[in-house]
């Protein structure tokens, strides 16, 4: 079931609560706000609340005391969904709690539970589409959960993305999202590696990738990440390798848990578990090709923005 901005709310009768206002969350606040809806905020980071006051969302100083009808969470992962849930459900309570976080089914799986234990509507709906998606109401939600938590969902779902899809029970959303996440990474270490060939092999690297995504081997990641970006020597993506090496992971453990042993998947997992050591988890996506190159070091950042300061490399 694909749904996209047909079910929006009428005037600014509607109340919504976001905790978590990184890129993401402030992204999602800022454009339920631009939609109609009065938007309340949760961060403990000082930084991100004084940020999100620049942009027009009040926030409460303490998590228990935010008062709204629904709540959208964007948190760092499943420790943190755990850990705010409760609380939410001992003070707020809210209607319905939507919870975009890239998390992992078993966690929501008992959010839900404890949610529907006090009558509080639980859905798990972690987004693709990075901060431009989230600041542009353009995102793509993997949504799981009862149909009636779901349809109770309908409406913040309706505004924050492009399309979404109800996929089945509680956890069914992360599974998916985490699955999209390791098709991406797949993706990133086949293309750079396919492009370190092409370096080895003197062929020009925008005609070339151009010419590939005439092909059937074209993907998203050859056409955006590669083509639209990376080739050009635009280094920042808005994720970083930390997330996508723990995303990978995650995937791997929901693949195994369900008796699967996927050897590409896994394969990709070592790949990315060296770019992790190689780069750091703070460094960008867009620069994470650099660590799947053997024969040239064509996609380093040097290669890629020859014109950049020594001290600037690494840190685009």
């Amino acid at each position: 079931m694909y749904r996209n901005q047909d079910n929006l709310p009428a005037g600014k009768t509607a109340s919504v609560g976001v905790v978590g206002l990184g890129n993401m969350g402030l992204g999602m606040a800022v454009t339920l706000d631009q939609a109609g809806w009065r938007v309340t905020g949760y961060d403990l980071d000082a930084a991100a609340v004084a940020e999100a006051g620049g942009n027009g969302i009040g926030c409460v100083a303490q998590l228990p005391v935010l008062a709204a009808e629904q709540v959208v969470l964007s948190l760092p992962g499943a420790g943190a969904v755990r850990s705010v849930v409760p609380e939410l459900l001992e003070g707020a309570r809210p209607r319905v709690i939507v919870d975009t976080t890239t998390s992992d089914p078993g966690t929501s799986r008992e959010m839900a539970a404890r949610c529907a234990e006090a009558g509080v509507a639980f859905v798990d709906a972690p987004v693709s589409g990075g901060r431009t998606g989230a600041w542009s109401g353009a995102l793509t939600a993997f949504a799981g959960g009862t149909d009636a938590a779901v349809d109770s969902a309908a409406a913040v779902l309706s505004i924050l993305t492009k399309q979404w899809s109800h996929l089945g029970p509680a956890g069914s959303g992360n599974i998916v999202k985490l699955l999209n996440n390791m098709l991406c990474a797949v993706n990133i270490a086949s293309v750079a590696e396919a492009v370190d060939v092409l370096a080895a092999y003197g062929i020009d690297l925008p005609q070339a990738m151009t010419a590939l995504n005439t092909g059937s081997g074209r993907s998203a990641v050859s056409q955006v990440n590669f083509e639209g970006a990376i080739l050009k020597g635009e280094l920042v993506g808005g994720f970083t390798v930390g997330l996508m090496a723990r995303d990978v992971a995650l995937g791997i453990d929901v693949a195994t848990a369900a008796g699967a042993r996927p050897s590409v998947l896994s394969a990709s997992k070592q790949a990315w578990d060296r770019a992790l050591a190689q780069l750091g988890p703070e460094t960008d996506c867009n620069l994470a090709p650099s660590a799947f190159t053997s024969a040239t070091d064509c996609l380093s950042s040097a290669a890629l923005r020859p014109d950049a300061a020594p001290d600037q490399e690494g840190n685009d």
